[in-house]
C-alpha cells in the first residue's frame, strides 16, 4: 500500500489532533463547573465519564491510526492510555514491556488489540509481552467469537478493503502496516486463546 497508507495515517493523525483539543476544553469546563457549583448528580457524572472515554479513545486512535515516525512511547504513556480505554470494560489488558517502545511497534500493538477486542466480545484478559525485538499479544477468554474471513486477512498477505465494515478496518490495516514495517505477523487461534506476534 505504501504511499496510500502514509496518507491514511496522516489523515488519522490530523483528525485525532483536531479533536483532542475541544474534548480537553469540555473536560476543563466540567471541572470548572464542579468547582463553582459542586454537583454529584447523575448528569454531570455521565458527561464526565463520556468525555473521559472519548479522550482515552482518541489518544488510543492517534497511535493506532496516526503517523509513526521514530519517536519512543514511554511505558507510563502506554499504560495510562490502556488503563483509561479499558476501564470498566469486559477486557483487562496488561502491558508487559518495561522500556519505552518505538511508536511504530505500539501502533502495531494497538491495531492488534483492536483485532483481539473483536474476537473476545465476552471479555477476558490480554497480555502484551516483549520477546527480543518482537511483541507478542495473547488473549485469553472462556468464549471467543472468531470470524475466519477476518482473521485470514491477517496472514494471507492480501488484505482488501472491499466488503470490509468500518468496525473491522483494523483487520485490513494491520497486515499492511506490518508489511510496511518489515514485521512478520503470525497468528495462532485455539478455542480459548488468540496469540499474535510481530
Amino acid at each position: 500500500m505504501g504511499q496510500d497508507s502514509n496518507f491514511a495515517t496522516l489523515i488519522g493523525s490530523r483528525i485525532c489532533h483536531d479533536l483532542i483539543s475541544p474534548i480537553g476544553a469540555i473536560n476543563n469546563g466540567i471541572e470548572l463547573l464542579e468547582m463553582s457549583k459542586p454537583s454529584s448528580g447523575p448528569e454531570m457524572a455521565l458527561i464526565s465519564e463520556s468525555v473521559n472515554n472519548a479522550s482515552a479513545r482518541i489518544r488510543f486512535f492517534r497511535i493506532a491510526f496516526g503517523a509513526a515516525a521514530g519517536q519512543i512511547v514511554g511505558r507510563p504513556e502506554v499504560t495510562s492510555i490502556l488503563k483509561d480505554v479499558y476501564a470498566g470494560g469486559r477486557l483487562t489488558v496488561a502491558w508487559g514491556p518495561l522500556d519505552g517502545q518505538p511508536r511504530r511497534m505500539v501502533r502495531l500493538a494497538f491495531l492488534a488489540l483492536m483485532c483481539l477486542e473483536t474476537g473476545m466480545p465476552f471479555g477476558g484478559r490480554i497480555e502484551i509481552a516483549q520477546d527480543g525485538e518482537d511483541l507478542e499479544l495473547t488473549g485469553h477468554g472462556d468464549k471467543l467469537n472468531i470470524d475466519a474471513s477476518l482473521w485470514e486477512m491477517l496472514t494471507t498477505g492480501a488484505p482488501t478493503s472491499e466488503g470490509l465494515r468500518p468496525a473491522h478496518v483494523q483487520f485490513g490495516l494491520l497486515p499492511v502496516i506490518a508489511h510496511d514495517e518489515a514485521r512478520n505477523l503470525r497468528v495462532t487461534l485455539t478455542d480459548t486463546r488468540i496469540t499474535m506476534r510481530f
